[in-house]
């Protein structure tokens, strides 16, 4: 009971300015304005703009899925050094976001050390504005978060993989199965499950988790091509006092939030009630 009370007052609260504010600050008396506020965000194109590129970040998971895998193999097998390998895979995923927003925009700037690198070894022509281009400056952000959030990935398929025995692995290597062929029929099926729970979180976190990448970073440009929806409830709210504006973005923005945690539940049961059988 106390927590549905703890979560019902901000609903509520979300609801009166999306219903009775437009255009006008928090501080002014409200006025009933029914779903204009919908409406405004439904043909803002930087509304639309901000929508889509939550979508290009789902990109990222399919990557950051095919390297968890490949990574935690290989230090599944544990070559030489293996637990400094692991430790320096994990640790930026326990890095701030902000410092590590603060830190690639230095690398990534025109005279930044990445082009500086690249012009001291005769690639001049690689050297480009990363984050002043509006077609590099989101794959480059993209870049960022999944070296972040990499080590994540890692560390739940090396859990997973502690857990199966080991006899799977020998048993396929008897039969002759190579490196590749051991990934493909033992590692993968062993990691469905985690995977899959791992794609779901990474999806929520590119929706919900990425505002501050984008206000270190870029602050929404250059023209407005890495402005996310996050970061458009930020503008709208606090920049252009559109408070019901940014309130009806917010609830889009929670929908969405909640269907995919309504399919991580769903995945979970699935997964145990596949388990039990």
């Amino acid at each position: 009971g106390f927590v549905a009370l703890v979560f019902a007052y901000p609903m509520l609260s979300l609801l009166k300015f999306i219903l009775g504010q437009v255009g006008r600050s928090a501080y002014l008396p409200p006025r009933f304005v029914g779903l204009a506020n919908f409406r405004y965000i439904v043909d803002d194109s930087l509304f639309r703009g901000a929508i889509g590129n939550n979508l290009r970040l789902f990109l990222c998971v399919p990557v950051l899925l095919i390297l968890s895998v490949l990574l935690a193999q290989v230090l599944h097998d544990r070559p030489r050094g293996w637990k400094v390998y692991r430790a320096l895979l994990f640790v930026p995923y326990i890095l701030s976001i902000p410092v590590v927003g603060v830190v690639f925009g230095y690398l990534f700037q025109y005279e930044g050390q990445i082009n500086t690198g690249l012009r001291a070894v005769g690639l001049d022509a690689l050297a480009v504005d990363w984050l002043g281009d509006p077609a590099l400056a989101m794959p480059t952000i993209m870049a960022v978060i999944v070296w972040k959030e990499l080590g994540f990935g890692i560390i739940l398929c090396l859990a997973r993989l502690s857990s199966v025995g080991e006899q799977y692995f020998e048993a396929a290597r008897v039969d002759g199965a190579n490196w590749l062929q051991i990934l493909r029929h033992v590692t993968v099926p062993q990691l469905a499950p985690t995977l899959a729970f791992y794609a779901v979180v990474e999806m929520i976190n590119m929706l919900s988790w990425v505002f501050s990448y984008i206000y270190v970073m870029t602050r929404g440009g250059p023209q407005n091509s890495t402005v996310v929806t996050e970061f458009y409830i930020y503008q709208q709210v606090f920049q252009n006092s559109q408070i019901g504006v940014g309130a009806a973005a917010s609830l889009v923005l929670l929908a969405l939030v909640g269907v995919l945690l309504a399919a991580r539940q769903w995945l979970e049961t699935r997964l145990d009630h596949y388990a039990a059988d």
